[in-house]
């Protein structure tokens, strides 16, 4: 924690940070693209069976001329419980008798039909092409879509837990342009896929980078930023994620063929990766994993671009190692993943946090992946979802910071649930309606989001941060790889899945209680510092930064 007063000598929030944003933001809109990407490419249009007599264009007109394309399906497809023509299957010869029924109905099950056989019409009116069209992924195939949805949150799961690993070991940077590239160069050759097994490895591989450019993103501008600041910076970030929700509406909605979209989304991360070279490392990871000198220089060019004129004179290594001696000490020795473990509040904190993350993001994929549960303009949702959860996070801003980090997420978590259990009784034909309570439980889970990456960073020590953050992913990603395989609970019961996804934010709200508030408290560097459990008084906090700011 004496970082801190480091910190406050280079600058907690100036031009530096400013600049570090600017590097940053640009490439945290488009990487949420990808992880929403499957809403577009992957989107099922209206389709029905191929048949002969409407299909083939080798029929001469003279054979069916006279009867329209209507009475034709109505001869060769029969109609489902909603009298609309069945998707999955057909006659297995033309009805003709239907015909001469005036506006009778017989009884299909009568009528002998079979699987489409000669493959799917689809509509084309939304989309020219997508996977599904592309690779016929309906009917007997149609589990394949949300398993190539879990597929991509099972890369992204991976990914956390392996470069988490590595972003503590090897820095913040490093790993973070490693997946830059990855993401570049697997997000391209998708475009490219020749096949469904080609395009379910490529889009795994996109996986495994996309979670870690956010949290890296995150540390490089986090750990850089004094304590009563990080509430509005991590806001910002969360914004820029909002932001991408609506780009990806507006790039769908002009790029209708799969493979261009992907492609758009794809190319920039070259130009972010050249770009991530002037990001600078973070210098509390560099002093806590026993690189003072490092640090000391990244120390140096902060206060240097902040104006701190006369600091880089009293910045040197003695004073630091002064500083920060009991951190230093802890760098010694080497950490691992089972630290996150081995002592009781670190632990705790480590179940808690992921039970929390794991209950307020099931909801958030239940929604974000069933668009057109809500109705058919899913691009229009999508941006409606990115503006609303952009207004919703600046709105929770204010409580953040004074009301504290619990009360506040534990009211969005309720109104999460709330409005997921209320929509399940809204009738199908509301679409206003439904779309209404799908957009404010969208909005309040973004929230609640917002304020529980704030709480987390302020409750992990800087030293197994990365480590914990995969963890985060773990339980992130499981709850997102099983948000669409719980829609296929809908045999059962059609509002099973949506009992599930209303239900869990609802039991995680009193389990914040059992974590302590951080408001304008400072980062824990150690895993002493959690275990010593400092209590830092709000009172003399507050007195302490209307000091330094009145002396500045």
């Amino acid at each position: 924690m004496a970082f801190e007063e480091l910190l406050d000598k280079v600058g907690g929030l100036g031009k530096f940070q400013i600049l570090q944003m600017a590097l940053i933001l640009p490439s945290l809109m488009i990487v949420v693209c990808h992880s929403l990407l499957e809403n577009f490419t992957a989107a099922v249009p209206g389709h029905r069976c191929w048949v002969h007599i409407l299909d083939n264009a080798t029929v001469s007109d003279n054979d069916t001329g006279i009867l329209s394309p209507d009475v034709l399906l109505r001869l060769s497809i029969p109609v489902d419980s909603n009298l609309k023509p069945e998707k999955c299957r057909r006659f297995l010869h033309p009805q003709w008798q239907l015909l001469h029924l005036n506006g009778t109905l017989p009884n299909m099950t009568d009528l002998d039909t079979e699987p489409c056989v000669d493959g799917w019409v689809y509509d084309h009116s939304l989309f020219s092409s997508t996977i599904v069209t592309e690779w016929d992924l309906v009917c007997d195939q149609q589990s394949q879509k949300p398993l190539i949805q879990s597929l991509v949150m099972v890369g992204i799961l991976v990914g956390g837990l392996i470069y988490g690993h590595l972003s503590d070991r090897f820095g913040r940077k490093l790993i973070l342009r490693c997946c830059l590239l990855q993401l570049a160069i697997s997000g391209t050759c998708t475009t490219f896929a020749p096949n469904i097994f080609i395009y379910c490895l490529l889009r795994f591989l996109s996986g495994c980078s996309i979670a870690v450019i956010i949290t890296n993103n995150c540390f490089l501008i986090i750990e850089w930023t004094r304590s009563q600041s990080k509430g509005m910076v991590l806001t910002l970030i969360y914004c820029a994620l909002s932001i991408g929700q609506m780009i990806l509406g507006g790039l769908a909605f002009v790029f209708r063929e799969w493979r261009t979209l992907q492609l758009v989304v794809s190319v920039p991360f070259f130009a972010f990766f050249l770009s991530s070279r002037w990001l600078v490392e973070s210098s509390r990871w560099l002093i806590i994993t026993n690189k003072p000198d490092e640090g000391l220089k990244e120390l140096k060019m902060v206060a240097h671009r902040n104006g701190m004129k006369n600091v880089e004179e009293t910045l040197n290594l003695e004073g630091l190692r002064a500083t920060m001696q009991e951190e230093l000490e802890t760098a010694q020795a080497r950490t691992t993943i089972f630290d996150l473990f081995r002592t009781p509040n670190l632990r705790k904190r480590i179940y808690l946090l992921s039970f929390v993350r794991f209950a307020s993001t099931l909801p958030f994929f239940g929604i974000i992946v069933n668009l057109q549960h809500f109705g058919s303009n899913i691009f229009l949702f999508q941006v409606i979802f990115g503006a609303l959860t952009i207004s919703v996070r600046c709105l929770a801003l204010y409580p953040l910071n004074n009301v504290g980090r619990r009360p506040t997420e534990m009211f969005f978590l309720f109104l999460v649930g709330l409005s997921i259990l209320i929509n399940m009784f809204v009738p199908q034909d509301m679409q206003t309606l439904r779309v209404i309570l799908a957009s404010v439980g969208i909005g309040c889970v973004a929230a609640s989001h917002t304020c529980f990456s704030v709480h987390q960073s302020e409750l992990l020590p800087t030293i197994v941060r990365a480590k914990a953050a995969g963890l985060d992913l773990l339980a992130n990603r499981c709850a997102a790889a099983l948000a669409p395989l719980l829609m296929t609970l809908v045999v059962y019961l059609p509002t099973l899945p949506w009992i599930i996804y209303g239900m869990c934010p609802i039991i995680a709200a009193p389990v914040l209680l059992l974590l302590p508030e951080t408001r304008n408290l400072p980062l824990p560097d150690t895993i002493q510092d959690v275990e010593n459990n400092k209590k830092f008084s709000r009172t003399v906090n507050e007195k302490d930064l209307c000091i330094k700011v009145t002396k500045f």
